[in-house]
């Protein structure tokens, strides 16, 4: 996909961009606030339209039990299918939410009719979308159980409760709605529960986001000013373990641009292998260039690579992070894009660093050639943190890191995000039914679990030159592209990486780590 060439920058241009963003829906109505106001004439007088939708823009979305995260066991036979079918629950999920945001005056006036129009047809679909789940996986294993009781769903606010319209399943939504930032103060030295201590750090940076609402610049669904928070009010944080006696040391570095080639598209070829937009946001590739939903393993290998060594032809890609300053991408009818409630001009990377680095405590083994890794989770708002794993930060104060925050850089600072992957791998799987338990993290300690062994840890640290967010209705803010109902939030950020080394520069990298050298 190609990017926009020209910028739009007159007042004129600006209306037209605020008119079309008006026409498509709950997705538009905030941008056209953006740019709506007094100076620009009848453009700055909200209608009574706006009034009302801009009364229901307390963020809330539509949450979902992760039935992917159930499948603890598929039939490689069944993969495929199964896959095709977790990808069409996530589509039910997004028409459900474009329905929700299209019709929240329908229900502020009639609490009942979320349930009624817009939950309960979802339960239906999601019942028979798990049903053909079962269907299949019992063709060649014994029927998976308990799976219906993940088919209800709820309207979820933006701080967690549940709002009138939906029915709230304890069962199913005590681990969604949990503060669970203690779940990941062993997977990594880096990757701290420490965005959850921002509260009283909030309160000076958001005084202007009532003025539309709370919501900023945001594009409808995400982000608001309470995202945000000035990294200079965060203390340091970052703790790393000890390096022990038998350490590998080494850091192999390779180099695979910043995506200078403008690969984009809305796959998820590890998560939904052979369903189109299966991500239902857009993604940026370094690497290699023939990834996409429809990539075998033997495309993979045949593939061409942006990285400079052309060993590695390994697949790297995250969600592309937006400016939402009301300029239009090529995406802004098309899947992944618009249609998903992901606008504003793509960001390209000033800098992106994919280091593979030792473990504090021993050496490291060689990772198989295919082995998929996901980290973070894409639906970490609604699935709870359990899972979350990006640090967001900024230049020069990279010893603080926030994860479920955007940070707010002083001038002259740029917005880092940063992935540590997975370090500890199964010994026998390139990868798993719900694509986490083939892999999984050290322990504070640097320890891995019991039949894991210490393999090279990808640590992906992207930087990006955009200006501070400004709330208001004038505000400009950035965020990651997410599945609508994530809202962009900063926590659902994550990283997807498919190993494709070959095999003599895989042992050049475990040579490197383990003899403490710094390779590239």
């Amino acid at each position: 996909m190609g990017r926009n060439a020209r910028k739009r920058s007159t007042l004129a241009n600006r209306a037209i961009a605020a008119t079309a963003a008006l026409i498509m829906g709950g997705g538009g109505l905030v941008a056209a606030n953006v740019y709506a106001n007094a100076g620009e004439g009848r453009s700055g007088q909200r209608s009574e339209q706006q009034q009302r939708q801009n009364s229901w823009q307390a963020m809330a979305t539509i949450d979902c039990p992760e039935v992917g995260n159930d499948l603890r066991e598929v039939p490689r036979q069944a993969k495929r299918e199964v896959a095709r079918e977790l990808a069409r629950m996530d589509t039910q999920i997004t028409e459900a939410y474009k329905r929700f945001a299209e019709e929240k005056w329908q229900i502020q006036r009639d609490p009942q009719y979320a349930q009624n129009a817009i939950l309960n047809p979802l339960k239906s679909k999601r019942v028979a979308s798990i049903d053909r789940i079962s269907i299949v996986i019992s063709r060649w294993t014994q029927r998976p159980r308990g799976l219906d009781r993940l088919a209800t769903c709820t309207l979820q606010a933006d701080d967690n409760d549940t709002l009138k319209g939906g029915n709230q399943n304890e069962d199913n939504n005590d681990g969604n709605n949990n503060d669970n930032g203690g779940n990941n103060d062993n997977d990594n030295g880096g990757n701290q529960d420490n965005g959850n201590n921002n509260d009283g750090n909030n309160d000076g940076n958001n005084n202007n986001g009532n003025d539309n609402n709370g919501n900023g610049g945001q594009a409808g669904n995400g982000p608001e000013a309470n995202d945000f928070v000035d990294i200079q009010d965060v203390q340091p944080n970052v703790r790393e373990p000890r390096q022990r006696r038998n350490a590998s040391r080494g850091v192999f570095t390779t180099k695979c641009g910043v995506n200078e080639n403008g690969k984009f598209n809305p796959d998820n070829v590890i998560v939904a292998p052979g369903v189109a937009n299966g991500a239902h946001h857009m993604h940026d590739y370094v690497g290699n260039q023939e990834t996409d939903a429809f990539s075998s393993d033997d495309d993979l290998a045949r593939g061409e690579t942006t990285c400079r060594n052309q060993g590695d032809k390994s697949t790297y890609y995250w969600p592309v992070l937006r400016l939402q300053n009301g300029q239009d991408e090529n995406d802004a009818n098309e899947d992944g894009g618009g249609n998903d409630q992901n606008v504003g001009e793509i960001q390209t990377p000033t800098e992106v660093t994919l280091d593979f680095e030792g473990s504090p405590v021993s050496k490291v083994t060689a990772m198989p050639r295919f082995l998929r890794i996901i980290t973070g989770d894409a639906k970490a708002f609604t699935n709870g943190d359990a899972n979350a794993n990006a640090s967001w930060s900024c230049t020069g104060f990279e010893d603080r890191q926030l994860k479920d925050k955007y940070p707010i850089c002083p001038e002259g600072s740029q917005v880092v995000r940063t992935f540590k992957f997975q370090s500890c791998w199964d010994g026998q799987n390139t990868d798993s039914a719900n694509h986490r338990t083939h892999v999984a993290f050290a322990n504070e300690n640097g320890n891995c679990p019991n039949g894991f062994q210490a393999i090279p840890q990808l640590v992906q640290r992207i930087v990006y030159d955009v200006p501070q967010p400004s709330f208001g209705d004038n505000g400009v803010v950035y965020a990651v592209d997410s599945f609508p109902e994530q809202l962009h939030k900063a926590i659902t950020d994550h990283g997807d990486f498919i190993n494709v080394f070959d095999e003599r520069l895989m042992d050049q990298v475990v040579f490197c780590i383990n003899s403490g050298r710094r390779c590239r």
